[in-house]
């Protein structure tokens, strides 16, 4: 489940901030959950589309927890030392590399700068545990995931999510997948041409 790369999906990334930083103006601090974040592409693509967005000091309220099963044990120190090969990173807009990329002491490895990778801290978690990571998240990103869970696990998972999120938080998922219809009353999708929902309040 470690297959990502770099401004994947960016289109998608793009919408949900534009839909999400609204939702976020005025508070204090931001809570985001990236849940299978594999080698930290998607958490680290998302802080960067948020750092142009928001400037340098506002985006210095964004806390992002990335969490994945690791099975290897091995993303934890990729996503902490935030060091990747160039070849990896070549998708990335010119400007955009440049900005947030500095060449590290490794061999063709370059590393994203502190302001972004401060922002990140790395979870080791199953997900099929239906247990939530913490609660009080404003945003969950779950692009990678859902698709390889069987259905019931998928409604188990999803359930989880809307513990965890304050109200009118907001998800998304891979477009693949949608809201089962079980759950229409737990999410509104907010995006006509990607798959962003918002928290409902169940009655």
């Amino acid at each position: 489940m470690a297959f990502t790369f770099f401004f994947r999906d960016i289109h998608t990334l793009e919408q949900l901030a534009e839909n999400f930083l609204p939702f976020i103006n005025g508070l204090a601090k931001v809570k985001i959950w990236d849940a299978g974040c594999a080698m930290g592409q998607e958490p680290y693509t998302f802080a960067i589309v948020l750092a142009e967005k928001m400037g340098y000091f506002a985006f210095k309220k964004i806390f992002i927890d990335a969490s994945d099963i690791d099975e290897n044990n091995t993303f934890c120190k990729i996503i902490t030392e935030s060091k990747y090969p160039y070849n990896e990173l070549e998708r990335i807009p010119k400007e955009l590399f440049e900005k947030y990329f500095v060449k590290s002491d490794t061999a063709n490895d370059y590393q994203l700068i502190d302001n972004i990778r401060n922002r990140l801290k790395f979870h080791k978690h199953n997900l099929l545990s239906f247990n939530k990571l913490d609660s009080g998240y404003h945003l969950i990103i779950c692009k990678n995931v859902l698709l390889h869970f069987h259905p019931e696990e998928r409604i188990e998972v999803l359930k989880m999510y809307h513990s965890a999120l304050v109200p009118g938080g907001f998800l998304t998922t891979e477009q693949t997948q949608k809201i089962p219809a079980e759950l229409n009353n737990y999410f509104l999708q907010v995006s006509t041409n990607a798959n962003i929902f918002k928290k409902l309040e169940i009655k």
